[in-house]
């Protein structure tokens, strides 16, 4: 088994990935209301969590890992790194996939010319030298990026910090694979083969994925609703919990969930 799932509640199968470093424990604000509606899949991606490392690692391969272990058929929500996961999922496996939850994510995460909508690489470079002189601060400040400029990023980077705690933690060798899946991965020529009904949710203060990457998305995706979260960074499910799960329970819920539509 390549990936450590827990499953709980009933309903229409929810799988939830998490993003880079993290692991399902970061979904426990959320994961009380969503079990009363869903049957929730709470993976831990390879090498992350309580899950096995694998090899070689790159999003393919995860990819592949991850679709190994989930229903035949269900919705895949996706956050950050994990929005990557679930876009290449639902690329490779199209039939498997009902519909698509982005949040806070993006299809290439690295600015390039004709792409602003990302970060440009050499911060990436930084971070990964920063990352071998001091693993666990770089860490930490990571998280505090994520929620950099939100309405309560204090209490957001609690929370970060409270599920990064709670499983073992990832080695550098695995970060370092799941890092370069961020710094590579170019899918926006992919991203008009995706007809699956999607819902992006996207904090209007993110600061690694800008929400102009989602106004993007919304245009270039066969089938897009977009919800902008007024006052969230990275984390919306985290810091504002009640939003994100009314804008879950509506495209859920939705039997057509046709688009473009923004809110």
């Amino acid at each position: 088994m390549s990936c450590f799932i827990e499953i709980m509640g009933q309903g229409k199968p929810l799988v939830m990935l998490h993003g880079w470093g993290m692991n399902s424990a970061v979904w426990e604000r959320v994961v009380k209301r969503l079990s009363a509606n869903y049957r929730l899949f709470l993976v831990d991606l390879p090498g992350m969590g309580q899950s096995r490392a694998i090899y070689p690692y790159h999003l393919h391969s995860v990819a592949e890992a991850v679709a190994e272990e989930i229903p035949g058929v269900s919705t895949i929500l996706g956050w950050s790194l994990g929005g990557l996961v679930a876009q290449q999922i639902a690329l490779n496996q199209p039939d498997r996939v009902e519909k698509l939850i982005l949040v806070g994510t993006n299809p290439c995460f690295v600015s390039k010319p004709g792409w602003p909508h990302g970060i440009a690489a050499r911060h990436f470079e930084q971070f990964n030298q920063r990352f071998e002189q001091d693993f666990t601060a770089t860490l930490l400040n990571f998280l505090t990026l994520q929620c950099m400029h939100a309405k309560d990023a204090r209490s957001t980077v609690r929370q970060l910090r409270t599920a990064f705690a709670a499983k073992p933690t990832p080695t550098q060798e695995n970060l370092n694979q799941a890092l370069d899946i961020l710094l590579q991965t170019d899918l926006r020529e992919e991203a008009g083969r995706l007809f699956q009904p999607t819902l992006l949710i996207h904090g209007d203060r993110d600061t690694l994925a800008p929400v102009s990457a989602a106004h993007w998305l919304s245009l270039h995706l066969q089938r897009a609703q977009l919800r902008v979260i007024a006052g969230a960074a990275h984390a919306p499910f985290l810091s504002h919990a009640d939003a994100f799960c009314e804008a879950v329970d509506a495209f859920m819920a939705d039997e057509a969930s046709a688009g473009p539509a923004e809110n």
